[in-house]
């Protein structure tokens, strides 16, 4: 198909590197007149269009007798494309910047992991050294979500290596950080509720592993004992010297507002207020994150999960913030978008949780150079709907690469990144 041939309603593929022509796509629906005159001054002499996805024929193409084929309309001036181009350009420099920032942020998390293998191994051991670590940790978390108004929330890939024991922990502390700035707690209840939502399952180095995190279900008795980690934590807090809002965060981060929690199956106002913000975040990530990860829930169907079908077990104003701050497409989720391409959900747009950034799929764009879109920057293109990674086709599956583990961390100097 020739430029001629290029008219609003066709599907089409462009044969060029993604970094030399300033659409967002190789592949996409023509909509505008702009869009026309730009593919028409990009000096390719055809065009690949796909008919199952275009609203009209080519130009001048017809099933039955030939007609004639109209003008085309004007090319666009060199200028108006070098602009589009220069444009483009300036926002691969900061696709670029992005990615960096990502990697920063994945040694953070890294980083952090080990701060937390080293607490587990040495609570007891070194209690001031560890416990200091945990308050410094925490304060950096406590002033990234408070001091900073777009901290950026990312999915981090696999790259951590051994340390999945500790990211429960660090999930749970970042998660009810992101919560509690929302919520509208100040500074010192922050720390301390970090400090609970990081030590809140502390209690479970006192049971035997195979049940502290089971590949199977566990019989009556073998849940029973298992229960018994939020008391053996508070006595293990009381030894270290906590202080008793982090001892009751460790007592009732198992109970829910219906009662039908554990230990004491309170209800309501009678759990903790920030025990009430660790036990929402404690079950998203344990549903997200279950030992047997053949039962995993994606993030989407989590959220989906607890304010469809259990919203009673919740605070509900708690519950109603982490869905406007994880979006209703939560880092993790693989969507489809409105112009059919597959993308997986990086990190949430903080001010407007409906327009994530997303790792787009693209065959013509190698996997380490993924297309990272800022949908907010994006107003024709929305997320049509979520999918589960089983539904992937194997390239693009391995593409995206979607996680088994879903971790989180956070970028504090999102202000420096692509936003400026």
């Amino acid at each position: 198909m020739t430029p001629d041939q290029l008219c609003i309603g066709l599907f089409i593929h462009i044969d060029l590197p993604w970094f030399s022509h300033p659409f967002s796509f190789n592949s996409f629906k023509i909509r505008t007149a702009e869009q026309l005159q730009i593919l028409r001054s990009l000096g390719l002499k055809h065009f690949r269009y796909d008919p199952d996805r275009s609203d009209v024929l080519p130009r001048g193409m017809v099933t039955t007798l030939p007609v004639e084929i109209p003008p085309p309309a004007p090319a666009v001036e060199d200028e108006a494309t070098n602009a589009a181009l220069a444009s483009k350009h300036e926002r691969i420099a900061r696709l670029a910047q992005r990615k960096r920032q990502v990697i920063e942020v994945e040694k953070a998390l890294v980083k952090a992991a080990g701060v937390m293998r080293n607490i587990n191994k040495n609570l007891f051991a070194r209690p001031k050294e560890c416990l200091e670590e945990v308050d410094e940790l925490v304060n950096q978390m406590v002033s990234a979500f408070l001091d900073q108004p777009d901290v950026a929330l990312h999915v981090i890939g696999e790259h951590a290596g051994g340390e999945e024991t500790y990211f429960h922990g660090l999930n749970t502390s970042i998660l009810s950080m992101m919560l509690a700035k929302d919520l509208g707690f100040n500074r010192p209840t922050c720390q301390l509720l970090g400090v609970g939502a990081l030590l809140h399952d502390i209690g479970l180095s006192d049971v035997p592993d195979r049940i502290a995190r089971p590949r199977q279900e566990l019989t009556t008795p073998e849940r029973n004992l298992r229960q018994l980690h939020c008391e053996y934590g508070v006595r293990m807090g009381k030894q270290l010297g906590l202080p008793e809002p982090v001892l009751r965060i460790i007592a009732q981060h198992h109970e829910l507002s219906d009662g039908s929690g554990y230990p004491n199956k309170l209800k309501g106002d009678q759990i903790d207020p920030l025990a009430r913000i660790v036990s929402l975040v404690n079950y998203y990530d344990n549903l997200c994150n279950p030992p047997d990860l053949a039962k995993a829930m994606t993030p989407h169907e989590t959220l989906s999960l607890m304010f469809a079908q259990r919203r009673a077990k919740f605070d509900g104003k708690v519950l109603q913030v982490m869905i406007r701050c994880l979006g209703v497409y939560p880092p993790g989720t693989v969507v489809k978008l409105s112009n059919d391409a597959l993308a997986l959900v990086s990190s949430v747009n903080p001010a407007k949780p409906l327009r994530p950034w997303v790792t787009v799929y693209d065959p013509g764009v190698p996997k380490d150079e993924a297309i990272l879109l800022d949908l907010e920057e994006e107003p024709d293109i929305n997320i049509a709907k979520a999918l589960r990674p089983i539904q992937l086709p194997p390239e693009v599956y391995e593409y995206l690469s979607p996680r088994k583990r879903v971790t989180y961390y956070f970028d504090s100097d999102s202000r420096k990144g692509p936003r400026q």
